[in-house]
């Protein structure tokens, strides 16, 4: 990973972007493909779409979404405190005792997310598991009156975004699912040699998966590709608690993960490690029983079907504020991506 795709991993990890608020990291999209991409372009609903080779018949979309989970101000109550709704899949206890910011009209405001000291809690208390609607957010206001000044209803708020690089070429952040993702699909589409491609290859920074799939249902359906792939983040197995022999034995800095199962078509797949054994790109093979809640999900079904492909980058921690991912696994996976994208036959036969 070069130093300038390392400043745009980081900047887009700090830059807040809730499912329904990402323009402000969309924008930094656009600025940094403009200098490779033939064409770059955004729909209504917010998904930015560089291409090369925008006229070609056939087309490969690489998909990855920019949106990460947040909150929505839903109520100022009458001593300055705001309560929120979930944007996306939190489990609450994971926000106690976490800095936020409200990200306002007149910039980010700052506050926390706690509740009353251990001291004070009874002894039910303290065997419940919270519940988002019971939490409240702190901003400093002393009333409503002041807190309306600094926030309104409708703001979206994030945990305090914050990278932090690791030893073995590990990262930490916020929104890594899906921002490493993201961050693939333009490396792949900036490191595909264009010399190399008798289509068109799209890389899409979808919105609102964390919603729905919502970015990734309207993007394929304008561009109606041939050929799909997803990149996403899964789930790293390789610390405590979580069940190797249901989710797969996936570590962090073995490589991308492709993914095998009816969401994903198995000849877009077999391309996958072939393209990877023929490179020496290290990758992990992982299984999903059912269509997972990734974009790959939408892209499959969209029009009159896609076939479609997962390549996923292992994470620890996902749906927090301290997900881990390897910058290594991330590296590996644009190149897979740009590799196959450099030995894709335009018309090939991708029927099971």
């Amino acid at each position: 990973m070069d130093s300038r795709a390392l400043s745009l991993f980081q900047e887009i990890l700090e830059t807040p972007s809730p499912s329904g608020f990402e323009s402000s990291l969309q924008e930094i999209v656009r600025r940094y493909v403009a200098d490779f991409a033939d064409e770059v372009t955004t729909d209504v609903h917010g998904n930015v779409m560089a291409v090369k080779n925008p006229d070609a018949p056939f087309r490969l979309m690489l998909a990855g979404h920019c949106d990460q989970i947040g909150l929505i101000v839903s109520h100022i109550d009458s001593e300055g405190f705001l309560y929120a709704q979930s944007i996306g899949g939190w489990d609450p206890i994971i926000l106690l005792g976490q800095r936020m910011t409200v990200w306002s009209d007149n910039g980010p405001v700052f506050g926390v997310i706690a509740r009353k000291p251990i001291h004070l809690l009874t002894e039910e208390e303290k065997k419940q598991v919270p519940k988002l609607k019971d939490l409240w957010l702190d901003i400093g206001a002393s009333d409503q009156e002041e807190a309306e000044k600094m926030v309104r209803v409708g703001d979206p708020v994030t945990v305090e975004l914050v990278y932090r690089e690791m030893p073995n070429n590990r990262a930490a952040a916020p929104a890594m699912d899906d921002k490493c993702g993201m961050w693939v699909v333009i490396e792949a589409l900036r490191r595909a040699d264009k010399s190399k491609l008798d289509f068109g290859l799209y890389a899409v920074s979808t919105v609102q998966e964390e919603v729905g799939l919502r970015g990734a249902k309207t993007s394929a359906f304008g561009i109606d590709p041939q050929v799909g792939i997803a990149v996403d983040v899964t789930f790293a197995t390789d610390c405590p608690t979580i069940e190797k022999k249901q989710e797969g034995d996936i570590s962090l800095g073995k490589g991308p993960v492709v993914y095998r199962g009816p969401n994903m078509n198995p000849r877009v797949v077999q391309q996958l490690i072939e393209v990877a054994d023929a490179n020496e790109i290290p990758y992990q093979l992982a299984a999903a029983g059912k269509p997972p809640g990734t974009d790959a999900n939408a892209i499959q079904i969209s029009r009159s079907g896609v076939a479609t492909g997962l390549v996923s980058i292992p994470n620890r921690y996902m749906h927090s504020p301290v997900e881990i991912v390897s910058l290594d696994d991330m590296d590996q996976a644009a190149d897979l991506l740009a590799r196959f994208a450099e030995n894709l036959t335009p018309g090939a036969d991708f029927t099971p």
